[in-house]
């Protein structure tokens, strides 16, 4: 499709609006990301997902790794569209979301995203537009961000409502996540992040690792505030759901995993933020489009 036939689709499409007169609390967006790749982010968050879904709470899932999406191949889903048809104007959201297991909702990328710096201002008026259309629909929208500093990451850190920062007891996993907090500190006044340690062979060394962040970051950073959510132990059971392309809380419900990713997902729907215009849906796209 040429770009002025795409134009000229996307002005004349209009995302349909929930009901007048309803209203709904604002969804909460929560970005879960980490300093090192190969932390588990992936499975924490699609896990949570279903465990947020579990607990009645309407769970939508947005892969924001950008050049390696796969939540979709994690969850064993094969889906045909992604974000970037409906940045074209080929397809609507409602078009392109898949359900998981539990009733979540995934919002399947791809390297499409990497063209939000690009997307002319008609195209980002419909794509707020569509989000828009998602705000009574959803709870939380847990955002699983690629691992590391660099933009796209930054982004959807600043975007979202909460940050969720993922580490494990390896030395370098460290160093990483105190990398990313420093850089959201520092250059962008992000002060409050949470905490969630994998793989930890016990509580007592999960609390461990958190206090050695937490004396780098008050030696080196100012106001800065590190809420310590808990830690998820290491599971051989989690490599075997992740062969079977199950969750493992949804294949082995009973295994410890599974059992931690409960309670921290159950800590989480009981809390009642105070929720600013960054907890809706629109708003953080339009917080992402400003960066």
């Amino acid at each position: 499709m040429s770009q002025a036939a795409t134009l000229e689709k996307i002005m004349h499409r209009t995302p349909k609006r929930g009901g007048v007169g309803a209203k709904t609390a604002p969804p909460r967006v929560i970005a879960v990301t980490s300093g090192k790749g190969g932390v588990g982010k992936t499975n924490i968050v699609t896990n949570l997902a279903y465990a947020l879904a579990k607990e009645g709470k309407r769970t939508l899932v947005l892969d924001a790794d950008l050049n390696l999406a796969n939540v979709d191949i994690l969850l064993g889903l094969t889906p045909k569209f992604n974000l970037h048809h409906v940045f074209t104007g080929e397809k609507t959201l409602a078009e392109i979301l898949v359900e998981g297991p539990g009733g979540l909702k995934i919002l399947p990328a791809s390297s499409g995203i990497l063209e939000l710096a690009d997307l002319t201002e008609n195209q980002r008026l419909y794509f707020l537009a569509e989000m828009e259309t998602l705000a009574g629909e959803i709870d939380i929208l847990l955002v699983d961000t690629a691992a590391g500093i660099n933009n796209n990451v930054v982004y959807f850190n600043l975007a979202a409502q909460e940050r969720i920062i993922i580490l494990t007891p390896e030395p370098t996993s460290l160093t990483d996540a105190y990398a990313l907090i420093k850089v959201l500190s520092s250059k962008h006044d992000v002060k409050k992040f949470r905490i969630l340690v994998n793989q930890a062979r016990s509580e007592k060394e999960a609390m461990a690792v958190f206090r050695k962040l937490s004396v780098v970051a008050d030696r080196f950073l100012d106001t800065l505030s590190l809420d310590f959510m808990g830690h998820i132990p290491y599971d051989a059971k989690l490599p075997q759901a992740v062969r079977a392309q199950k969750l493992v809380s949804e294949l082995y419900p009973d295994a410890a995993a599974s059992r931690m990713l409960a309670k921290v997902s159950r800590q989480l729907a009981a809390e009642r933020p105070t929720l600013q215009n960054d907890g809706n849906i629109k708003f953080f796209w339009q917080g992402l489009f400003a960066l």
